[in-house]
């Protein structure tokens, strides 16, 4: 990596501290005025804080196109509502997977509400905004956990519960990592996942998420994230090593089948887990036919430069 791009790399991640700053103050504020318990005031509070937080993410845009611009190649489905909710889910390779996501998606569906882990509430000040937008935080117990305290069981269904209640009140977009972490070669050789370029989606989540929206959440967002030159770290990224991005996005209603009971209804949850698995094959394939399309020796020689092995 050259000096230059060290020193552009630099200067974008002091635009994204202050942007983030800047924002954070007016988020944090109406996120405290709606600890007031009057219906008509979280509301108000909540569209403001989202407007905000929409308005971050097109700043943040805009050092992106001035410092380290990307080209990003989106195909399929963009017909998409404000007024609508949905539940988007994507495979997941680099932290800057958030940042595709958020610049493709920002400003066409209602602002992205992300399951995070309830350690991420202390990472400070995003830690408070997230909590002020209302993302809901998971907390999982181990199985030794659940073996000391059997009380613990069904806990972690509860707070997923009363998480998405919140999202009944206005058009959300809820987004889920189905992989619960980032792919890498070492995890997809430990799992042994039958999928050539993703690991195994875990269901639950969405199950739970689903179960508890009811009929509120109605489509499916489907998006598939393939980085040609290589998987970019966040600094990386920032320092303009990612040229070029290709996105895949696919909306579908929500099979009636995919909700029902997970924990006690042990069909249902068969079957889930076997429509989630199809969507992943499908998506597998997508990568594959990316990947080769990346590599094939009949490309010119500018493609064929940028289109590396995936990391």
């Amino acid at each position: 990596m050259s000096l230059f791009s060290k020193i552009k790399g630099s200067l974008a991640f002091v635009c994204y501290c202050i942007n983030t700053l800047f924002w954070a103050i007016p988020i944090l504020v109406f996120g405290l005025i709606k600890l007031i318990p009057l219906k008509i005031i979280d509301k108000i509070c909540s569209y403001i804080a989202d407007h905000c937080a929409s308005a971050w993410i097109y700043c943040n845009t805009l050092t992106e196109r001035i410092l380290h611009p990307v080209t990003f190649e989106v195909t399929g489905d963009t017909d998409f509502d404000q007024k609508q909710w949905y539940m988007v889910i994507a495979n997941h390779q680099s932290w800057v997977d958030i940042l595709v996501l958020q610049r493709i998606l920002n400003g066409k569906i209602p602002f992205l509400k992300f399951f995070l882990k309830q350690e991420l509430l202390y990472v400070p000040v995003l830690g408070l905004v997230w909590w002020a937008l209302d993302f809901p935080f998971m907390r999982r117990f181990s199985h030794a956990q659940l073996k000391k305290n059997p009380k613990l069981k069904g806990k972690d269904i509860e707070i997923t519960r009363k998480a998405c209640e919140k999202f009944k009140t206005k058009p959300v977009s809820v987004m889920n990592f189905v992989e619960g972490t980032r792919f890498n070669n070492v995890k997809h050789q430990l799992q042994a996942s039958s999928f050539q370029h993703l690991l195994k989606p875990k269901a639950g989540g969405m199950a739970f998420a689903l179960s508890a929206m009811g009929q509120h959440i109605n489509k499916l967002v489907n998006v598939t994230i393939y980085y040609p030159e290589q998987v970019p770290s966040f600094w990386g990224y920032i320092c303009g090593q990612t040229k070029h991005i290709k996105v895949n996005i696919e909306i579908s209603d929500i099979p009636q089948n995919m909700r029902g009971d997970y924990i006690n209804d042990r069909q249902f949850k068969i079957d889930f887990q076997e429509q989630l698995n199809q969507f992943w094959s499908e998506k597998d394939q997508k990568l594959q036919q990316y990947h080769q399309h990346c590599t094939a020796p009949s490309h010119s020689a500018t493609i064929s430069s940028k289109c590396t092995k995936k990391a």
